[in-house]
This record gives C-alpha cells, structure tokens and sequence, in this order.
C-alpha cells in the first residue's frame, strides 16, 4: 500500500480552484489536483500488516486545534527549474511540530526522511514552461486572501493509489 499522513484542505476546494485557474497555462503545461491536502509525512509502499501498528503510534499522538492562514504562493524545488506550484500557510509551527511528532512516532519503521519540511498545499504539478520569465512574472502577480482559514483539529493516514487519470486517496484512519 502507498500511504502518506496529511491534514484535510477540503474546505478551501472553490478557493483553491479559483487560484489554479490564475495559474498562466498558456506558458505551462501543468497538471492541477482536486484533492486539496498538506501532507505532513509521505510514508511510501508500506505492507499491509504494518498498518495497524502505524495506526496505534499515531493514535498516541495528541493534536491541538489551531488555525492558520494561507500566505503566499510558491514553487519548488527553485524558480530555475519549477516542478511544484504551492500555497504557503502561517504560522508553520503548528504544522513542524505535529510533523516531529509523527516522525518520531514512526522512528522504529525508518521511514525515508524527506528535505526540510516546508508545509504547504500543491495547486499545480509543472509538466513544463514555455516562457520562464512570464511564467514566474505571473506568479509573483498571484495574490492569496490571507483572511483564508484552515482550521486544523485532525490528521488522516491516506492510501494512495496511481492510476492513469491520476492518484486516488481513501482515508484509511482519522486521528483527532
């Protein structure tokens, strides 16, 4: 099974939508997601049996409701060579600490760590840019409503499955 650990962004899905249709695709190509999420640990292709283990470390882990805000657009992994098109959140401590948490939850399956974690949520995957300049022009015009909130009082392990038309998520557990 292919599972990653996330916060739900369902919420703010006609927000979102309203934002990728501002994304400059006459100079892209780009694939745009309709599941809005912040993934906090992308855990790989993990046997079945070991999901219940997982989900009992994770059970321990105690959320705190907080809420946070959308800041800005950005992009990864850098403005030369642009394969993620992202929209930040404020404050990002709530969201690194719950992320440590599940990290060191998890230590005894040495999952792959990640880069330094960056919360955010993916409004376009880049296929490709025609014009760079225009491109990142665009982007830096985006403007995010910063009055936009996520209220955050759960977190789910999802499974993920690839398909042709793109990846299918099935909530597997909830942990609030």
């Amino acid at each position: 099974m292919r599972l990653f650990i996330a916060i739900d962004c369902k919420d703010l899905k006609e927000y979102f939508i309203k934002l990728q249709d501002m994304l400059p695709k006459e100079d892209a190509k780009l694939a745009l997601p309709d599941n809005y999420h912040l993934t906090l640990k992308f855990l790989g292709k993990v046997p079945k049996s070991s999901v219940e283990k997982i989900n009992g470390l994770l059970r321990k882990i105690k959320i705190k409701k907080f809420k946070v805000s959308l800041d800005k657009i950005g992009f990864f992994p850098n403005e030369n060579y642009i394969r993620v098109v992202w929209i930040g959140i404020s404050p990002k401590e709530p969201f690194i600490e719950l992320q440590k948490n599940i990290e060191d939850s998890l230590k005894e399956f040495n999952f792959k760590k990640g880069s330094e974690f960056q919360p955010h949520i993916t409004l376009a995957r880049v296929k490709s840019v025609e014009n760079k300049k225009e491109f990142m022009r665009a982007l830096k015009n985006m403007k995010v409503d910063d009055n936009k909130k996520i209220e955050v009082k759960q977190f789910k392990l999802i499974k993920s499955t690839l398909t042709p038309e793109g990846p299918v998520y099935e909530d597997l557990e909830v942990f609030k």
